[in-house]
């Protein structure tokens, strides 16, 4: 058995068969007894469109209806009639947030969907002092968060690389970014949550109260409740970023660069890799944004027919600060093995650079090309794994990198906290890959999932002990086999604080028992 790729053989043949997988329930399933729930906000029982979609674009699953909550008591409330209309019901709940999943995870076929964003901003509430934190709704965006702390001269200290995204999504899953080796995922940054359970039970949760439906929310992939509150910790912050580019036409030495980095004392804020396979012209487009070191030495630079490795960094300064982290950042530099041509740098404003993905996301929606099918592949290898994979992947199974970015760069398991529920390598350093591929058309997005599927079957062949992260699965064997030894203690959690398994039916880890009845 390779539990591993199956779920993309099963879209290769829904491909194949026309493109999205959707589902579709009868109107006449609405319950009629949802319009008679006491609500601040309200119920939609039209027009089910945008909450059967999601950024991945190969699935839909329509709900029979969509609450917009204005207070958490309206998630209680239909939650809790849902949980009292028993085993017999077909009804699931999921949450949405910005609709950021990619294989119908925050759908609900026939369910209901919650529009976590109408939950926003009246929620957050900023706390400095001594030890800063911001209290935020669960359905408030990154960006905003970021916005409103910045009034204040703080931020939070674990990001991930795109900030239009949903509180609870992010730490339903973990939230990782270049960040991530120093501070650990976001899920290793909360001091406290607000959480409404598959009982309908709203519980105030924290590592010292109610500390095990803490733990399981962080990475739990919703099944445990949903977070409607979090409390986030706070630090100063920056003012400017400088941001800098190397290239590296050796895997050996980019990998050991990067391992070099995120273990050093004094060393950048933030580290990402890239992986480049036979792109043109890759140092000029960098010129758009970014300043080459050395003009005449960087116009000579080729890239066609290579396999390139981009080392991304950032440090933090002041303006008053701008000569200690030039030589800050030139003694980091002089300890690396890039191909000298190939640096570039530029000084941005913190928010810039953290929201830096957004910027790309407006010029892409300007030419229609956002709203396309996005089959991702993220996954998580093993240090001790990473060259054997790559030697096969890079230049073998992907010929080029042009649809879409492919990230690799290392992080310490130190950071992570191994009481929550995210499943990562037993090994103390271990790489995120992201293949982030866009496809237009029903040819290219068979050919994309095609490419993941020889990845995820290379890999299981091989042994690489791959684990992916937002885990795409679709029968109980395969999560059981991505748990591993935490199989046992998931599913007890999910008896204890949602034992009809109303929540998150998109995941495809547990079944309400009256859906698989005749």
């Amino acid at each position: 058995m390779r539990p591993s790729f199956s779920h993309y053989l099963k879209l290769l043949i829904f491909v194949a068969l026309g493109g999205v997988t959707t589902t579709h329930v009868p109107q006449q399933d609405v319950p009629s007894s949802l319009e008679a729930l006491p609500l601040d906000g309200h119920f939609s029982f039209q027009d089910m469109s945008a909450a059967a979609r999601d950024f991945g674009n190969l699935s839909s699953f329509p709900p029979v209806a969509v609450l917009h909550p204005g207070s958490v008591a309206d998630i209680v409330t239909t939650i809790r009639h849902v949980f009292l209309m028993g085993e017999h019901s077909t009804l699931t709940v999921a949450a949405r947030g910005h609709g950021h999943s990619l294989y119908g995870q925050s759908q609900a076929a026939g369910g209901i969907v919650i529009s976590m964003e109408s939950l926003q901003s009246n929620r957050m509430r900023v706390h400095p002092g001594a030890s800063p934190y911001v209290d935020a709704s669960g359905g408030e965006l990154w960006i905003n968060v970021l916005q409103e702390t910045l009034k204040y001269g703080l931020a939070p200290k674990s990001w991930t690389d795109y900030l239009h995204l949903t509180v609870g999504g992010t730490l339903s899953n973990a939230g990782v970014s270049g960040q991530t080796f120093r501070h650990g995922p976001q899920i290793s940054n909360v001091n406290e949550l607000e959480i409404v359970t598959g009982r309908g039970d709203v519980i105030t949760c924290s590592p010292e109260l109610n500390s095990d439906l803490f733990h399981a929310a962080l990475g739990g992939l919703g099944q445990f409740g949903i977070i409607t509150r979090a409390r986030i910790p706070l630090e100063p912050a920056p003012k400017m970023v400088r941001w800098i580019r190397v290239l590296y036409s050796d895997f050996t030495s980019f990998t050991a660069d990067q391992e070099m980095l995120i273990v050093a004392e004094k060393t950048f804020d933030y580290i990402e890799g890239f992986v480049i396979i036979n792109r043109t012209g890759i140092l000029n487009n960098w010129r758009s944004s970014f300043n080459p070191q050395d003009p005449m030495r960087a116009s000579q630079f080729e890239s066609d027919g290579k396999v390139l490795f981009c080392l991304e960094m950032t440090k933090n300064f002041s303006p008053d600060e701008a000569d200690m982290m030039e030589q800050e950042v030139n003694t980091l530099l002089s300890q690396l093995r890039y191909m000298p041509p190939s640096l570039f740098h530029t000084d941005v404003t913190y928010i810039e650079f953290l929201d830096r993905v957004h910027s790309s996301e407006m010029k892409l929606r300007a030419k229609g090309m956002w709203e396309i099918p996005h089959p991702w592949l993220n996954i998580i290898i093993p240090r001790s794994m990473i060259h054997i994979f790559a030697q096969e992947v890079f230049g073998k199974i992907l010929k080029d990198s042009n649809s879409g970015p492919i990230l690799l760069y290392p992080v310490n398991k130190s950071r992570w906290d191994n009481r929550t529920s995210v499943v990562i390598p037993d090994e103390e350093v271990f790489y995120l890959v992201a293949f982030l591929s866009s496809a237009l058309g029903p040819h290219n997005i068979e050919h994309t999932l095609n490419l993941n599927n020889r990845i995820l079957e290379f890999s299981d062949k091989a042994g690489i002990g791959v684990k992916q992260y937002l885990p795409n699965y679709t029968t109980e064997q395969e999560w059981q086999s991505h748990f591993g030894a935490r199989w046992d203690i998931f599913q007890q959690r999910k008896k204890a604080y949602d034992p009809l398994a109303i929540l998150a039916p998109g995941q495809g880890i547990f079944q309400k028992a009256s859906a698989s009845l005749p």
